[in-house]
């Protein structure tokens, strides 16, 4: 498969088995396929970037893990993915309302002085630039690892790699990352 065609029954028939198969070619085309389509789904429900940033990511590890559970005579391929993100969107607005946020930083932040607040806010601008200018392999190791919390091994497993190039990804990206704070002016920006 060099390109994933237009939704139809024989070809997410194909793509389905495909991933059965491990294929992360097909993952990587579906991803850029639909990906921009399931973040506007996202995001269009959350508001907010990074969480649509986070349940693109759900909605693809999810199809990488179990892609079985896609039923092309149910659904076409985008609608199953779209109607994935909608889930993970509406969960994540009804977790924002029912739930203040009393994580250590946000108490932090609600405490601390408008400078504090700007620093922060500025400092987590740059991370998040510096992190959307990596390249694809490097910036999927670094959501998986750093925003869903999954090791090295776990990150391997999700991307279909060996360990050690997830673990090369993981430092280079960190490495990547570092340098380009200290470019920006960030003491001691090393993050390995």
């Amino acid at each position: 498969m060099t390109d994933v065609p237009e939704s139809t029954d024989e070809s997410d028939v194909r793509i389905r088995d495909a991933l059965i198969a491990g294929s992360e070619r097909t993952l990587a085309e579906v991803y850029d396929t639909y990906g921009p389509v399931v973040y506007g789904v996202a995001l269009h429900i959350t508001r907010e970037q990074g969480a649509a940033e986070d349940i693109v990511q759900d909605v693809f590890v999810e199809l990488w893990r179990r892609p079985e559970r896609f039923d092309p005579q149910r659904a076409p391929l985008r609608g199953w993915l779209c109607m994935l993100a909608r889930r993970r969107g509406i969960d994540w607005t009804r977790r924002r309302r029912t739930r203040p946020d009393l994580s250590p930083t946000a108490v932090e932040l609600a405490s601390s002085g408008f400078e504090d607040d700007v620093l922060v806010s500025t400092a987590y601008k740059q991370v998040r630039k510096a992190v959307e200018d990596l390249p694809t392999p490097h910036r999927q190791a670094i959501f998986l690892a750093y925003y869903h919390g999954l090791t090295y091994r776990d990150v391997a497993k999700a991307l279909g790699i060996p360990e050690g190039t997830a673990k090369w990804r993981l430092r280079s990206a960190l490495r990547r990352i570092g340098e380009q704070l200290t470019a920006e002016g960030f003491e001691d920006a090393t993050l390995e």
